[in-house]
């Protein structure tokens, strides 16, 4: 394979290479082949790649990675780049589908300029628990919405050091083996909300998380702070709005919903996997 059609979309600020494999057309070595299509200045760059694939229970079948090539349960706005990009490509017969997660069976529905999708149920909420950094000990909470998501409140976002303490985050002994992302919240009046996150796979702070929106979301609702529907502005200036039914030990009935705009179409050759 010489040469593979590919789509580069954004959702709130986080950027996807996403390329329909129903024919397989993907190196075997899916790692290898991720990473260095994801690396940018020396291939067209992104945080995360997505494949479309066949599914034998929904329209299609998503499967995530990250930029270091791991593959991950899920991601929200990466998820509704691929409904966008399955609609486009005519992948799926109208503008309402539901596809296939390692996280479970979603569901889209593509509008004009945004994607409201359906996810699965966020689990295993803990509120304001003690976790020892290096530099002291921080009061945090915990949900997972498809993926780990630990939530700080804090004051100042700008004073944060979201790598560092992001990165310490991800990797601390209480959420091994898989690890963990971070967020970082500050609450607005009116059922609103500012975020920055470490997302782990990208090992950087991102311009935006989905999953990580809706787990600061549930998380404030959770506290008493807020209550759904909750509108999350992230650091690449397009908000999210999240709605849910709040449950004792997380949430159902999850929706996000934002941006999928399309930047690109081409071909990726040889050259930008073999780099």
């Amino acid at each position: 394979m010489e040469a593979i059609s590919f789509a580069k979309l954004s959702g709130a600020g986080n950027d996807f290479v996403i390329i329909d494999n129903r024919q397989n057309v993907i190196p075997e070595n899916e790692t290898d082949f991720v990473r260095k299509v994801c690396a940018r200045r020396v291939s067209v760059g992104a945080d995360g790649l997505l494949l479309v694939e066949n599914s034998d229970v929904a329209d299609f079948k998503m499967r995530y990675f990250n930029s270091d090539g791991s593959e991950v349960e899920t991601c929200g706005n990466g998820a509704r780049c691929i409904a966008r990009f399955a609609y486009i490509e005519k992948i799926v017969p109208s503008s309402e589908m539901r596809f296939e997660t390692r996280a479970g069976i979603y569901g889209a529905q593509v509008m004009e300029d945004s994607v409201k999708l359906r996810m699965g149920d966020a689990t295993g909420i803990r509120l304001n628990f003690p976790l020892t950094l290096s530099n002291g000990i921080y009061t945090v909470s915990f949900v997972n919405t498809g993926v780990p998501h630990v939530v700080y409140f804090v004051d100042d976002l700008e004073k944060v050091d979201v790598v560092k303490i992001g990165r310490e985050t991800r990797y601390h002994k209480h959420f091994q083996p898989e690890g963990t992302n971070a967020n970082f919240v500050k609450m607005r009046d009116g059922d609103a909300l500012d975020i920055r996150t470490y997302e782990r796979g990208v090992e950087d702070e991102t311009l935006a998380c989905g999953t990580g929106c809706i787990a600061a979301a549930i998380t404030a609702a959770a506290m008493g702070e807020a209550v759904s529907p909750i509108v999350a502005h992230t650091r690449g200036g397009y908000p999210l709005k999240i709605y849910f039914t709040l449950e004792p030990q997380g949430a159902r009935e999850v929706f996000l919903e934002g941006d999928a705009r399309i930047v690109c179409r081409g071909y990726l050759l040889k050259d930008s996997w073999s780099c």
